[in-house]
């Protein structure tokens, strides 16, 4: 066992580690599957994942065999040099994003970077200059490097690092405002497919085909904050493949490497073309390490159909939450293995103490929601260990 008790790391974690990160409540050290433990030997239920990262649990054999193998040939090269998987990979988006020929495919360190890149695309489409407008909703989340936090619809994290770019305006999350906001000055329409930070809270039924229309009326690019939601987690490899729509483009990161660092822009068709050599770049994005990494992720979860049973398995986690009949449950949101439940009070944080304390790891996002978002692998004997004790700890606060 380490050195290290959960009675000694707290005072080191708050004398090195930036204030701006908020105390964790315990420290973890190994994992297994969708299991992990603490420093102290307590085993915990992961049903948070690392917030929709580790697609394929913790220690996943396909992962370790490709971090191996890769850290023994070739780590890092810079942008200046191709390396085999990170063609493969850009390739392999390309094919199930459906992007097809026209796409391409940039290649970042995180999902607020791949958003960044996606600002940047956004201000490229100038038409005869007069698009200088990019629309975002309210109570959205992007990340929080400064162009992503100008995106993000929440202005308790703008207000402290204002002033925020200009030209973003943030509305409300209805057909009717998307109407009544959109012109030819727009340049791009930012959003998230379903607002995971917000507490996994759906967009209004017909809000993506409606903004698909406008957007390709208005000549304004639709890009998809896939973050959260994408590489399976909602059922289909992408959430937007299961709204009948195609995109301009989409940003992915946290579940694609399952773990490890990366971040991407995928284009689609008119879009690809509007980057040219020069107008951005990383250092480290695209490395032979994380990308091998990336497709030895969603080989995996491709060939044991991680996709198709996302859908099934969040079907028995949002029946299962409704039949606990707990009186704090208002309802159950999300799709797949993205799970949001909204409260009738706001004792969330009472909530994923309770399930910590018994040994279950959730999230709360807010006071009034529950976000579930396990491994693709998690099974139906976890599924109902994890409503167990979530009913207890429902119980506990209630």
């Amino acid at each position: 066992m380490s050195m290290t008790t959960q009675t000694g790391w707290n005072d080191r974690f708050g004398a090195s580690l930036m204030r701006s990160l908020t105390p964790p409540k315990i420290m973890l050290e190994r994992g297994r599957g969708c299991r992990v433990w603490d420093v102290d030997g307590k085993e915990y239920l992961d049903f948070l994942a690392g917030i929709a990262v580790n697609s394929l649990g913790h220690a996943h054999p396909a992962v370790v065999e490709a971090v191996t193998d890769q850290a023994s040939k070739l780590m890092h090269v810079s942008n200046y040099f191709a390396t085999p998987p990170q063609l493969e990979l850009a390739e392999r988006l390309k094919r199930i994003t459906g992007a097809g020929d026209a796409g391409r495919v940039y290649f970042g360190n995180s999902g607020a970077e791949a958003n960044e890149a996606a600002f940047k695309l956004a201000r490229l489409n100038k038409g005869d200059g007069s698009r200088t407008r990019i629309l975002a909703l309210q109570n959205s989340f992007h990340g929080r490097t400064m162009g992503a936090l100008a995106l993000t619809g929440k202005p308790a994290l703008r207000e402290d690092f204002e002033p925020m770019i200009p030209g973003v305006e943030h509305i409300d999350s209805t057909i009717e405002a998307l109407e009544a906001a959109i012109d030819d000055q727009v340049a791009a329409l930012v959003l998230e497919p379903i607002k995971g930070e917000a507490g996994v809270v759906d967009l209004p039924e017909g809000f993506l085909a409606a903004a698909r229309a406008l957007t390709e009326q208005h000549g304004a690019l639709l890009i998809l904050d896939e973050i959260q939601t994408g590489v399976g987690r909602t059922g289909s490899w992408f959430a937007f493949q299961g709204h009948g729509i195609t995109p301009d483009a989409i940003t992915i990161a946290k579940g694609i490497a399952g773990g490890f660092p990366i971040g991407a822009l995928v284009t689609f068709g008119w879009a690809s073309d509007l980057f040219s050599a020069g107008q951005h770049g990383s250092t480290f994005g695209g490395n032979p390490l994380a990308t091998r990494v990336a497709n030895a992720v969603l080989g995996e979860i491709e060939t044991t159909g991680l996709v198709e049973a996302a859908r099934g398995k969040g079907e028995r986690i949002r029946a299962g939450i409704a039949a606990i009949g707990s009186p704090l449950v208002d309802e159950v949101r999300g799709e797949g293995l993205l799970v949001g439940i909204g409260l009738t009070r706001p004792v969330a944080p009472a909530i994923n103490t309770a399930a910590l304390e018994r040994g279950l790891i959730v999230n709360a996002p807010n006071e009034s929601s529950i976000r579930i978002a396990p491994p693709l692998i998690v099974s139906d004997a976890e599924i109902d260990e994890f409503l167990v004790i979530l009913a207890q700890a429902m119980e506990a606060a209630a």
